[in-house]
């Protein structure tokens, strides 16, 4: 089984997140979506039902749009308090082991300006992942980004939906090769 853990900052007024999200579900009727700004607003993470969450499934799926090059502080919080001593990591803390980790981000910039040449390389933002989920011995299976998708640069909310949608397709593919 697949769950997803979903941090975005303003998800009622989402577009990209919320069609990601939303589709998933009804693609696949059994994963498991905690969106964490809904379960906790007052950032006070209940550790144990996050980590009985992680035991349950075998691919961890991280839903989030990109600020400022990084995750949403909540999810910062989260990776915190969740992946605890002697659960994630410790003498007894292989609880995460052998368990795969998939990043699935929006970005509102296009795609153009994360290529070598501008020196912001989405691998480099993603580097306190991987070594969390490496640390953790989880399998780290890399990134799949929406690029381009800002309301601000005067994309319409349709065509980001379309974008939205794609990448969920794209994303359920992903899923499945990986389960």
């Amino acid at each position: 089984m697949t769950l997803m853990i979903l941090a975005h900052p303003d998800f009622k007024n989402s577009i990209a997140n919320k069609t990601i999200s939303e589709s998933l579900a009804a693609r696949l009727p059994d994963i498991e979506i905690r969106n964490i700004y809904n379960l906790y607003p007052d950032y006070q993470i209940d550790v144990d039902a996050e980590q009985q969450a992680l035991l349950r499934h075998k691919l961890i799926i991280l839903q989030y749009p990109m600020y400022w090059f990084n995750m949403p502080a909540i999810l910062k919080i989260w990776f915190d308090q969740v992946f605890t001593y002697q659960f994630a990591y410790g003498s007894l803390g292989n609880k995460l082991k052998d368990k795969k980790l998939l990043v699935s981000m929006t970005v509102g910039q296009p795609e153009i300006n994360f290529q070598k040449e501008n020196h912001f390389l989405i691998d480099d933002f993603l580097q306190s992942v991987k070594q969390s989920a490496e640390y953790t011995q989880m399998n780290y299976l890399g990134y799949t980004a929406l690029y381009g998708i800002s309301p601000v640069s005067g994309i319409a909310k349709n065509a980001i939906a379309a974008k939205a949608e794609q990448h969920s397709g794209s994303l359920y593919s992903l899923i499945q090769k990986f389960c």
